[in-house]
């Protein structure tokens, strides 16, 4: 298979282009406006470079013309860009497969499956958490019992200054902490435990936010943040800028192990016609917009514990 990507000097990029020559096809061209992509030499130094889109659709077009089309575009480009691009990629006639978010706005979705034919499978998404052993075993543990779950989610990763002045920190091109963080986490809760019935947001800010999600086997009080100054003392001891825990029933899920293929092995189903679709998506992007644009609810007892640290001020206010 022969493939494109937009996006090729993001964070995510390189795992997409790992995945790429593990599965053993080829990378033909790439792009992005910033031209460090260095890590292009570690698996296809020979791939065609634009920083400019319009030489990169140009070439594409061009080698379709020529017999020589390639047959998906990945993209990884910032959260608000995915749509436009996608719809380069179904107008093009190519798959697509887009790293997370999809989208960030349900009626997005509803504008790619129509442009898609009706088709979900047209575009496929990156949701590797449902491809983690510790989720899987834990979804097969659930689907078995009609016990309802306490859940807490914690999930703390710093990020310096230049977070807030890239999109990332722009809450209307990334979604903010909660979806560009914890798109994944909801995902991966509602696969394993069913349709979320209730939503409440408590905390909703720059830099973290909390919340409770019922669903329907699990009762989740959750915690984003990006700021080392909530790390637990445990962690601060240990010097660590990631803190994640997902505590089910008083266990730990211990998901410290399995992370590094999870792109390879998302390729490999998509590759064989079992990837996440846009549907698959849709009701991760539901809640995190839900929680984007919901009223705050009140302390009511089921707010998650971190919630109650004093908020920091916005470094450039």
């Amino acid at each position: 298979m022969k493939f494109a990507l937009i996006g090729a000097a993001g964070y995510i990029a390189p795992r997409h282009m790992k995945a790429m020559a593990e599965t053993g096809h080829e990378l033909i061209a790439a792009y992005d406006p910033y031209d460090g992509v260095g890590i292009m030499d570690s698996h296809f130094p020979q791939a065609s470079f634009f920083t400019e889109f319009e030489r990169f659709d140009r070439h594409l077009e061009k080698l379709k013309r020529q017999g020589e089309s390639i047959d998906y575009l990945t993209i990884c480009s910032p959260n608000y860009l995915h749509d436009a691009h996608i719809r380069f990629g179904l107008r093009s006639g190519y798959k697509v497969i887009c790293e997370k978010p999809l989208v960030l706005n349900p009626w997005n979705l509803d504008a790619l499956l129509e442009m898609a034919g009706g088709d979900s499978n047209r575009v496929n998404t990156i949701l590797q958490l449902r491809l983690h052993p510790a989720v899987i075993a834990l979804r097969e543990k659930v689907a078995k019992s009609d016990k309802r779950h306490k859940v807490d989610l914690t999930y703390i990763t710093s990020r310096g200054m230049w977070y807030h002045t890239s999109w990332k920190g722009d809450i209307s091109k990334s979604g903010g902490v909660i979806t560009n963080i914890g798109v994944h986490f909801f995902d991966m809760l509602s696969w394993v435990f069913g349709e979320p019935l209730e939503n409440e947001i408590h905390q909703r800010n720059f830099d973290r936010a909390s919340g409770f999600l019922a669903f329907e086997k699990a009762d989740v009080s959750w915690f984003l943040s990006i700021n080392a100054d909530t790390l637990p003392a445990k962690a601060v001891e240990k010097g660590q800028r990631t803190f994640r825990t997902i505590d089910i029933d008083g266990e730990e899920l211990d998901m410290s192990a399995g992370f590094t293929d999870l792109h390879t092995l998302s390729y490999e189903q998509i590759l064989a016609g079992n990837g996440y679709g846009l549907e698959d998506a849709r009701q991760a992007i539901t809640i995190t917009h839900e929680l984007r644009t919901a009223t705050l609810s009140p302390k009511n007892g089921k707010e998650h514990p971190l919630s109650h640290l004093p908020e920091a001020k916005h470094p450039f206010l």
